[in-house]
């Protein structure tokens, strides 16, 4: 039996940041999914059978991974280059959560991760590919194990896979838009809110950069915490307090954009004190470039290179603010939001 799993990505809308302090956060699951796919290996003629393959494609090291034998249990075998090792943290993380909960030994594996979607020009867009990769991994492997998961419990291993691999970081708020699609409100610790998109507001995800490393940019804002408790909390606790009025201003488009200019104005004092990168010179401009058309501009998630989000009221005015932003070189990405979370399937 093959098993065939998928999970979306996301985009922050609203709470990035104040989120990893327990702040509440507003994330849409996006149509650009990873796809998981698990045949048992059962050809005892090839000497290589009792070891589990993988194959991996959008890991973002310039060539996929190609049938790669990985050990009897599926752990990294020894003597791989250190550069791969570290790409497959993640997998090796997702492996161990859930082998360890397994009811039976699990038969030698063949897995295919297909992450591509996630890019444009060889450049992550910042559309949680990870965690996507973690919840459909953790999934399709789960079937493998006999595990049968429910969205809650799905949820904790593939958020504790994700935080192993990320060395601790990370809200899971972008395992959670994975697990459960839609549009959600989420708190960490509590079970996250289904929310409906308002008919007259627009969404646009604009290409910012050449994608950014959330860990690094996390960490750069954990080290001002360290060394300025009370600057970060005062910024922190502007962000909390805007971030708390998200799922209410959705009833207000005109109000939504209002929050969504003031958070990303924190945003820049919180960076503008941490010296991370969270926001760029080109977010500066294309954010003039959206005021001046009356809509909004902000980053999304890390920010960094990442892609960002332009908001506006619908109809005519997004009509304007899209071919401003053309006109300023921006490359809006074509994506479909409020997707479907996971999603599985098995062919025999």
């Amino acid at each position: 039996m093959t098993i065939r799993t998928s999970a979306p990505g996301k985009l922050f809308l609203l709470g990035e940041y104040a989120v990893l302090e327990g702040a509440p956060a507003l994330l849409t699951a996006v149509d650009r999914r990873v796809l998981v796919s698990i045949d048992d290996i059962d050809d005892l003629n090839d000497p290589a059978s009792g070891a589990w393959q993988l194959t991996a494609a959008g890991l973002g090291i310039g060539i996929g991974i190609e049938n790669l034998t990985l050990n009897t249990d599926g752990a990294l075998p020894a003597g791989l280059d250190p550069r791969l090792r570290a790409r497959l943290t993640l997998f090796d993380a997702v492996r161990e959560t859930v082998l360890a909960r397994a009811p039976r030994p699990v038969r030698p594996l063949r897995i295919s991760i297909d992450s591509t979607a996630f890019s444009r020009g060889g450049h992550k867009l910042g559309l949680g590919s990870s965690a996507a990769v973690a919840v459909a991994l953790t999934a399709a492997l789960a079937r493998s194990a006999g595990l049968d998961l429910g969205s809650e419990e799905l949820f904790r291993l593939a958020h504790a896979a994700h935080r192993s691999a990320q060395n601790g970081t990370g809200s899971g708020g972008d395992v959670a838009a994975s697990v459960y699609g839609g549009l959600i409100g989420y708190t960490p610790g509590a079970d996250p809110v289904r929310l409906r998109w308002p008919a007259g507001l627009s969404l646009m995800a604009v290409v910012t950069g050449e994608g950014s490393l959330t860990t690094r940019l996390v960490g750069r804002v954990a080290e001002y915490a360290a060394t300025d408790a009370a600057g970060y909390a005062a910024d922190l606790s502007r962000l909390a307090g805007l971030a708390a009025r998200a799922e209410t201003a959705l009833a207000d488009p005109a109000g939504f954009l209002g929050l969504a200019a003031d958070y990303f104005a924190a945003l820049a004092l919180l960076d503008a004190h941490a010296g991370a990168g969270i926001v760029t010179e080109r977010h500066l401009e294309l954010q003039a470039f959206a005021h001046r058309e009356g809509g909004v501009f902000k980053t999304s998630g890390a920010g960094g290179g990442d892609v960002g989000l332009a908001f506006s009221l619908s109809g005519e005015p997004t009509e304007r603010l899209s071919a401003a932003l053309e006109a300023a070189g921006a490359t809006v990405v074509p994506l479909g939001f409020s997707a479907p979370g996971l999603q599985e399937g098995s062919l025999e």
